[in-house]
């Protein structure tokens, strides 16, 4: 049998040497899926943690100059009467507005317990999502008043007013949502914030914008 040829130490590709004082790099980890921020607690106060509702709009943590509560109107109330403010929105919009005016009345140093929302026309997503465990349970948070709450201007029967109640003005102003709006103006306690367009709240309300 003939001899295999050998090949030349020239043609077998040139040898890779590590460089002197040089270690193979090490693998480092692929990060996992990061956990997802937390969710500001309470509803939307900073109370108890409670699930949010589904496709929450995620609160800001800060509001620019021209947010609602320092653009409000001011008309003058007599001595017995709560301050008035006035959030130019839109129907779609008035929602937002009054999330809003939550962070920053919370952010100024008011307590959660003070502050009552409520919605002229579709429940608030928070409402609704509590309603989903039972009207018991979603009242009786109401009852403990340790927490922000959102409620309906149509349930005037079963919610007590607050130092600081927020109204937003998310559809027609009818003439029975302007009789139930002006009648939360003299439920009001110390300030009462409207969202919602001017000139539907400043002919429901009396009220010179």
């Amino acid at each position: 049998m003939p001899e295999e040829p050998q090949i030349p130490e020239s043609a077998q590709g040139p040898r890779v040497t590590p460089a002197a004082g040089r270690t193979a790099p090490t693998p480092r980890p692929v990060p996992g899926p990061r956990s997802a921020a937390t969710p500001r607690p309470g509803s939307p106060g900073r109370g108890p943690a409670r699930p949010a509702p589904p496709a929450q709009r995620p609160r800001p943590t800060s509001l620019t100059p021209a947010a609602p509560v320092s653009a409000g109107q001011q008309p003058p109330e007599g001595p017995a009467g709560p301050k008035f403010q006035l959030i130019p929105a839109s129907a779609n919009g008035a929602v937002a507005a009054a999330d809003e005016t939550v962070d920053l009345l919370l952010d100024s140093g008011r307590a959660p317990g003070d502050i009552l929302v409520l919605t002229t026309c579709e429940p608030h997503p928070w409402a609704a999502h509590e309603l989903s465990f039972g009207e018991a349970a979603y009242w009786a948070q109401h009852d403990a008043g340790d927490d922000v709450f959102f409620a309906r201007t149509a349930d005037a029967d079963r919610w007590n007013s607050r130092s600081v109640v927020v109204v937003a003005v998310d559809g027609d102003l009818d003439d029975t949502a302007a009789r139930v709006l002006s009648d939360v103006r003299g439920r009001a306690g110390a300030l009462l914030i409207v969202c919602g367009d001017p000139q539907k709240i400043n002919s429901a309300l009396g009220a010179g914008v």
